[in-house]
């Protein structure tokens, strides 16, 4: 079990880095990064859910990535932390928002 949830974090982290995401942040700063770059951000009780753009030649160019956040705070001030981010791209936010609220 901990072998598993070792590799989805070093997933995670490969993955968020491609991506450029933040492991902890806000969700203000995170729509912030997200706005120059196409992506799109809803908050869904206690998750941020984002659906993010990339460029990829294959045309599959959305990825979907849910953050939770960490206090009471959940304004646009309080703080977030990455919890998963899809292994599949997209063809369109709505589908990586669809991937983002069901993980």
């Amino acid at each position: 079990m901990k072998t598993e949830e070792t590799n989805m974090k070093k997933l995670n982290t490969n993955k968020a880095q491609t991506y450029r995401l933040p492991q902890a942040t806000t969700p203000e700063d995170l729509e912030t990064r997200l706005m120059h770059n196409g992506g799109t951000l809803l908050t869904f009780g206690d998750r941020i859910l984002v659906a993010g753009y990339f460029y990829d030649p294959s045309g599959r160019s959305y990825y979907g990535a849910t953050y939770r956040f960490t206090t009471a705070d959940h304004t646009c001030e309080g703080r977030v932390e990455l919890v998963s981010i899809s292994e599949d791209t997209f063809e369109d936010n709505g589908h990586a928002i669809a991937w983002a609220m069901a993980h």
